[in-house]
C-alpha cells in the first residue's frame, strides 16, 4: 500500500513510519503545508519524494485542498496519514478520502479533542493520558478509532514531560495501525473499526 504523509513540523511520526517500513506498505510521498518543515528533510534523506503545498498560496481552503488532493492522486497514494498536520481538512476532502485517511492525535479520544491536550489533561487531573489513531471525519478528532495507547500521569508531570512520553507511544502505535490497515486486518463498519480475518478474500485494503 502506498502511504502519503501530511505534516507541518518536525516529522517525528513520519520518521517512525520510515523506520518501521514493512512489506505491506511504504511511505511513497510526504507533503507539507509549511515549506520549512523539518519533516521534509527527513523524507528526503530517506529517499521519499516530497511536495510543498503552502496553504498561504491559495485564496481559500477548497483551493488548497484541491491542490493537496491532486498531489496525492498523482502519486497514486492509497492511504493518507496525518502526522502533525496542523490544518483542519474540509468535508469535501475528507469525503474523497473516507476510510482511506487516518490521524494520530495526542489524547485518548474522545477526551481532549483539539489543541493543548497535555495541558488540559493535567488541568483535568486525569490519571491516564495517551494517543489515538483514528480514521478522519469532517468533525474534528471524531472518527472511528483504530488504536490507542495510554501512559500514566505522574504527580510531578509537566506538559513537556507528559508530551514526551505520549510521543514515544505515538511512534509505536502509528506504524502498527498503518500495518493493520494495509494488511486488511481492520475495516470500518457502522462507524466502528472491527477486526477482520486476514484470510477473508472479500477484503481489499486498497479499496
Amino acid at each position: 500500500m502506498r502511504v502519503g504523509v501530511l505534516l507541518s513540523g518536525r516529522g517525528s511520526n513520519l520518521q517512525a513510519l520510515l523506520d518501521a517500513g514493512a512489506a505491506s506498505w511504504n511511505v511513497a510521498l510526504a507533503i507539507s503545508n509549511e515549506p520549512d518543515a523539518p519533516g521534509l528533510a527527513r523524507a528526503g534523506t530517506a529517499g521519499v519524494p516530497t511536495r510543498t503545498v503552502p496553504h498561504r498560496d491559495f485564496p481559500d481552503r477548497p483551493a488548497f485542498e484541491e491542490a493537496l488532493d491532486a498531489a496525492l492522486r498523482a502519486a497514486e497514494i492509497e492511504l493518507v496519514v496525518l502526522a502533525g498536520f496542523m490544518r483542519v481538512l474540509g468535508p469535501d476532502f475528507v469525503a474523497r478520502w473516507r476510510d482511506r485517511s487516518v490521524n494520530i492525535h495526542p489524547s485518548l479520544l474522545p477526551a481532549f479533542r483539539g489543541l493543548d491536550t497535555h495541558r488540559r489533561a493535567l488541568e483535568a487531573g486525569v490519571r491516564w493520558h495517551g494517543c489515538t489513531v483514528h480514521f478522519v471525519r469532517a468533525e474534528l478528532d471524531a472518527g472511528p478509532i483504530v488504536l490507542q495507547a495510554a501512559v500514566p500521569v505522574r504527580p510531578d508531570d509537566t506538559e513537556e514531560s507528559l508530551a514526551a512520553r505520549v510521543l514515544a507511544r505515538e511512534h509505536h502505535v502509528l506504524p502498527m495501525a498503518v500495518g493493520w490497515i494495509a494488511e486488511g486486518r481492520v475495516r470500518v463498519e457502522d462507524e466502528r473499526v472491527v477486526a477482520v480475518d486476514p484470510g477473508d478474500s472479500s477484503v481489499n485494503p486498497s479499496q
